[in-house]
């Protein structure tokens, strides 16, 4: 799967540059311009890695990072940033960045602090599972749509993750009976359909696009 990077840089010759230098090496990019384009962006296109110039007009990529971290967003974030101090330095990490680099700046150190970021997110992403504007976390136990936190009982957790685990895959009302209540469950086979309702109204809570779709006669499937 092709990673997907959200480069907001208003320098518009640094990031063409930074696009076709991320392209060769079989990224594919997305380019804003300003900040509030670039947290629109980042908010509904959910990349797997963001580079953000610190002095964007419109609004900061400090304050960009700061937005994201706030609703839950964990993609990495490096800073592109011209600011050498220390203080400044800092400012940026406690924001919620992952990285930074110096302007000016070689293209060989960006693409290794790339990678590095890529490397680390790559290690932890067996406890998160996205699709579409919808993620779980396993380990927290957290669940979003968009940027909206959703809560749900036990139960309904295992089965969005089982669903999840298994994303456009017609599901039988059998094995998930099996996996999610186990082998041994002696009660209402209805229990399905009542927990699918009970998920869709949490999910669809805003009027969001429905992602758990019934096929009849048969169980379950996660698809837009």
């Amino acid at each position: 799967m092709t990673v997907q990077i959200l480069l907001v840089e208003d320098e518009v010759k640094l990031a063409r540059f930074i696009e076709l230098e991320l392209t060769c090496e079989g990224y594919q990019v997305t380019i804003a311009n300003d900040g509030l384009t670039g947290l629109t962006t980042a908010r509904e296109s959910h990349p797997d890695l963001l580079i953000l110039d610190w002095m964007l007009p419109g609004m900061s990529g400090v304050e960009i990072c700061r937005r994201l971290r706030s609703t839950g967003v964990q993609v990495p974030i490096i800073l592109l940033t011209a600011k050498d101090e220390v203080g400044d330095r800092v400012a940026g990490l406690d924001a919620g960045a992952d990285d930074y680099v110096v302007k000016p700046f070689s293209v060989e150190e960006l693409l290794a602090r790339v990678r590095a970021n890529l490397r680390r997110t790559q290690e932890t992403d067996a406890d998160i599972l996205v699709f579409d504007d919808l993620q779980l976390n396993r380990a927290t136990r957290e669940v979003y749509r968009g940027d909206r936190a959703i809560e749900l009982t036990a139960k309904e957790f295992d089965l969005l993750e089982y669903l999840l685990t298994n994303p456009r895959q017609v599901i039988t009302r059998d094995r998930i009976l099996e996996t999610v209540w186990g082998y041994d469950f002696m009660g209402d086979s209805n229990i399905i359909e009542v927990y699918i309702r009970y998920l869709r109204l949490k999910l669809e809570a805003n009027n969001e696009k429905r992602l758990i779709q019934t096929v009849r006669g048969v169980g379950y499937v996660l698809r837009d």
